[in-house]
């Protein structure tokens, strides 16, 4: 069983994107921060990736609640003091949340997360597969 991902804006939110950057001639700041995310099957674990630079370990929230997993956090935007001589500026921020449905078959309580390098990887631990056990019947 795999994890089942729901982000039923996000291809809404990538062609918004797209159309911006058709009519102003340039992708807009205005457009949500949504971390690129990968998602992959080991032996004994499920692993989520999102990258995430410029973001501090500090604004990231990590929840596995009801058989969903929440990545919840903020990128903050640079403080310009003055804004003159930016020709472009493409880098987004804000607050940004991706929720993946879990398979039955993980260990919510055992999930952990580190971030390193910008990239946020969160480990989700299998529960041990457990063999049929085979019942003697017993005549009566």
């Amino acid at each position: 069983m795999s994890i089942a991902i729901r982000e039923p804006w996000g291809l809404l939110n990538r062609l918004n994107r797209d159309l911006d950057g058709i009519w102003a001639g340039a992708p807009s700041t205005e457009v949500a921060f949504i971390p690129p995310v990968d998602v992959h099957e080991e032996k004994d674990r499920f692993v989520v990736r999102a990258d995430l630079p410029g973001v501090k370990p500090e604004d990231i929230e990590v929840t596995a609640e009801k058989g969903v997993l929440t990545l919840r956090g903020e990128r903050k935007a640079e403080k310009r003091e003055n804004a003159d001589g930016y020709e472009r500026i493409e880098r987004v921020s804000g607050s940004f949340t991706r929720r993946f449905a879990l398979p039955e078959n993980v260990q919510a309580d055992s999930i952990k997360a580190k971030f390193a390098h910008g990239v946020l990887e969160v480990g989700i631990p299998k529960q041990p597969v457990v063999a049929a056990k085979r019942v003697q019947v017993e005549a009566a």
